[in-house]
C-alpha cells in the first residue's frame, strides 16, 4: 500500500490484446531471459524478446523527474506535464494527435509520481515506424498549445474541488503534512487550486527540458522487438534529450513519529492513517521486514490486523499496511476506515498489534505462509502481460537489484530466518507510530 493515491489516468487500450507473452504464470520467472541492451548513442535498456503476439510494450521512467521537482508556488506542474505530452506534438495538433493514435492503435500515457516521471508505450508491429515517431514528439516536441493547456489543467481543477471534502483526500494531505513536514514529500502531487492556475506553458516546457535526460532515463521493452532493432529506436526516440538532467537536490527525511493528527469532519467514517520508519529496498533486511509486514497487515485476509479489525470485530471492511520505499525516504504506513465511534478503539487495537508483533515477532507457521504467498504471488503482480513485465525491468534498474533480480528472488525469500524477523519487527515496530484520523473521533 502507498500512503500517497496516484491521479486517476486516461487509460489506453490495444486491441484487447494482453500479450502475456508466456505460457504460465508459475513458469514465469524462469521464462523471462532479459538481455542488456545498449545503443550507439549510450542508451541503455532492459529487452525481453517474445514473439507470441506481433507487439511491443515499452515502460521508462525519468529518475527523481516527479513532483519533488515542482517549483516553489507551482506544484501540479510534473502532473499537469503528464496529461499534457500526448496532446499535441511537432507539427501534429491536439486532436489529430490523438486521432493517430486511436488510428494506430496505439497505447502511450505518462504518468507523474513524487519522485519519478514515467510512461507506457505499446504497438503492434506492424505500425512500429509511425508509432515509435508519435513517441518521440511526445516527448521531445510536445506543443503546449492553449487550448489543450486549459482543458487538462480544468480537469485537474475540478478534481482538486471535487475532493476538497473527501475523506480519504483529507486525510492523505494531512498524513504527508504530519509525516514528512516541510518537505517536497508533503505537497500533493496534483497541487492546489492555485498553484495549478499559476504553471505557465513556458514553466511545462522548462521542466520538460531539465528533468528529462538521458543519464535519468531508464528503460524496458517486451516484445517482438531484437536487439539491434531496439538499439535504432532507442537511439531514434531518446537520443534528442539533453545528456544531464537538471535535477534540483532533495534532502533525505526520516518520518516524523509519536505525533497524533485528527481532523474534524462531520461523516459518518473516520479515516486512520499511521506510519512508521521503513526499510530501503537495498537494505539486507528488506525481505525480513517484508515479510514482517506480511504477516502485520501486508497479507489482507491473513493478516493479523484484518483479522483483529474485520474478521473478529467487524469495525471496518479493510485494514492494511505496506512498506514503501521512495528516493528519500522509507515508511511502514497503513490504513483503515470505521465507525466514528469504534475509531478509538480501532486505533487501539492497531497500537496493540504493533506492540505484540514489535515483541515477538511472527511465529513459524506465520512466516511460512508468508514466504509460500510472497513467491507464488510475484508472477501474477510483476510477470502477467508485457507492460507489467517491463515495468518490473524498469524497477530492477531503477532500485539497482541486477539483471538476475527475479531469478534470485526466491532465495533471498528463503533465506529470511524466524530470528531475522523477529530481530527487524522489534527494529521496525518498537517506535511509537504517528497517526492521523478525519473525521468525528480522534485517536
Amino acid at each position: 500500500m502507498n500512503a500517497f493515491t496516484a491521479p486517476l489516468r486516461r487509460a489506453a487500450s490495444l486491441l484487447g490484446l494482453t500479450a502475456l507473452g508466456f505460457l504460465s504464470l508459475a513458469s514465469a520467472a524462469e521464462a523471462v531471459d532479459i538481455q542488456e541492451v545498449t545503443s550507439p548513442g549510450g542508451i541503455h535498456a532492459l529487452l525481453v524478446e517474445d514473439y507470441t503476439n506481433p507487439l511491443i510494450a515499452m515502460r521508462f521512467a525519468f529518475k527523481g523527474a516527479g513532483s519533488t521537482q515542482d517549483p516553489a508556488g507551482k506544484e501540479g506542474t510534473a502532473n499537469l506535464l503528464s496529461g499534457l505530452l500526448d496532446e499535441g506534438a511537432g507539427d501534429i495538433k491536439s486532436q489529430d494527435f490523438q486521432a493517430k493514435l486511436d488510428e494506430l492503435g496505439v497505447a502511450l500515457s505518462y504518468d507523474a509520481g513524487m519522485d519519478n516521471f514515467s510512461g507506457n508505450f505499446r504497438t503492434i508491429v506492424e505500425n512500429e515506424d509511425e508509432a515509435f515517431r508519435l513517441l518521440k514528439l511526445s516527448l521531445n516536441e510536445p506543443r503546449f498549445d492553449e487550448e489543450p493547456v486549459a482543458r487538462i489543467r480544468g480537469q485537474i481543477a475540478a478534481n482538486i474541488r471535487a475532493n476538497e471534502q473527501d475523506p480519504g483526500t483529507l486525510a492523505s494531505r494531512a498524513f504527508r503534512r504530519t509525516v514528512f513536514p516541510d518537505h517536497p514529500y508533503a505537497r500533493p502531487v496534483e497541487g492546489t487550486q492555485e498553484s495549478l492556475a499559476a504553471v505557465s506553458a513556458d514553466d511545462l516546457k522548462s521542466f520538460r527540458s531539465k528533468v528529462f535526460a538521458k543519464d535519468n532515463l531508464y528503460v524496458g521493452v517486451v516484445g517482438a522487438i531484437d536487439a539491434e532493432t531496439l538499439k535504432r529506436r532507442l537511439d531514434e526516440t531518446f537520443g534528442p534529450l539533453r545528456d544531464k538532467a537538471e535535477l534540483t537536490a532533495i534532502p533525505d527525511i526520516q518520518p516524523v513519529t509519536g505525533k497524533v493528527e485528527a481532523v474534524a469532519l462531520d461523516v459518518p467514517q473516520t479515516q486512520i492513517q499511521f506510519a512508521l520508519p521503513g526499510v530501503k529496498r537495498k537494505d539486507p533486511d528488506f525481505f525480513a521486514a517484508y515479510l514482517v509486514n506480511h504477516v502485520l497487515g501486508g497479507g489482507t485476509f491473513s493478516s493479523r490486523l484484518y483479522q483483529e479489525i474485520r474478521e473478529k470485530r467487524g469495525l471496518a471492511y479493510g485494514v492494511g499496511t505496506g512498506l514503501s520505499s521512495f528516493d528519500h525516504a522509507a515508511m511502514l504506513a497503513g490504513s483503515t476506515a470505521t465507525r466514528a465511534d469504534k475509531a478509538k478503539e480501532s486505533v487501539s487495537i492497531i497500537r496493540a498489534e504493533l506492540k505484540r508483533m514489535a515483541e515477538n515477532g511472527p511465529t513459524a507457521d506465520e512466516l511460512a505462509k508468508a514466504k509460500a504467498y510472497v513467491k507464488g504471488s510475484y508472477a501474477v503482480q510483476n510477470l502477467s502481460s508485457s507492460l507489467s513485465i517491463a515495468s518490473t525491468l524498469v524497477g530492477i534498474q531503477l532500485e539497482d537489484l541486477g539483471i538476475d533480480y527475479i531469478q534470485k528472488r526466491q532465495g533471498l525469500i528463503d533465506a529470511v530466518t524466524l530470528d531475522d524477523t523477529k530481530r527487524v519487527a522489534k527494529q521496525l515496530l518498537a517506535t511509537d507510530p504517528s497517526f492521523v484520523t478525519v473525521g468525528q473521533a480522534g485517536s
